[in-house]
């Protein structure tokens, strides 16, 4: 417990580079290459983050409202994807150790462990994050409407609720509903039939 106690400390009181270096210090790794750990880690992530983030931050603003290609579907697939890799990442890691130990001993390539082994094992769990990543995709849709993205949410408002006609609001909640439930049944009944495959 004082361990964390000092860990939080050292995080509120150092500078950037000695946060960075601060599970170093845990470890007990050597002063001097706990310097160049820290330096290592902290200029190849903030190139590689650059390296990708420029092109997507172009990306973002030349598709932008009234700018050069004007597209509403760029901004949402590219708020969707650190979703989707969280996803994906939590159901890769429930892969048991135990398979891809067994496919090392086979023999089996990198590429082979990944795609022939540890693919078809998350599978029905990445159709359950499938089903979820779908039903969230529609509400960001649905809370773009609100905002001038178009779509369900924009019916909702427009009609619904700014002409207080509450009928037309509650048929478009329920179709957003039906519509969530309908990716999750799915998901679902897909993952099934995976798993017992």
């Amino acid at each position: 417990m004082a361990m964390i106690f000092q860990g939080f400390n050292l995080l509120t009181q150092k500078t950037v580079l000695d946060n960075v270096m601060l599970p170093l210090k845990i470890a007990h790794v050597p002063r001097k290459e706990q310097r160049e750990r820290a330096l290592q880690m902290t200029v190849i992530s903030t190139v590689l983050a650059y390296l990708i983030g420029l092109p997507l931050g172009i990306l973002l603003v030349v598709t932008g409202k009234d700018h050069i290609l004007q597209n509403r579907v760029v901004h949402t697939i590219l708020g969707t994807i650190p979703i989707v890799a969280r996803m994906v990442e939590s159901s890769l890691e429930e892969v048991s150790p135990g398979i891809i130990e067994a496919a090392e001993s086979m023999g089996a390539s990198p590429a082979a462990i990944i795609f022939r082994f540890i693919l078809p094992e998350a599978m029905p769990s990445l159709l359950l994050g499938g089903a979820i990543n779908l039903a969230t995709v529609l509400g960001y849709s649905a809370m773009a409407g609100c905002i001038g993205g178009g779509g369900l949410g924009a019916i909702a408002l427009n009609y619904g609720w700014y002409r207080y006609q509450t009928d037309v609001l509650l048929i478009t909640v329920v179709v957003l509903i039906l519509i969530v439930q309908i990716f999750q049944e799915a998901g679902t009944i897909l993952a099934k039939k995976i798993r017992h495959s």
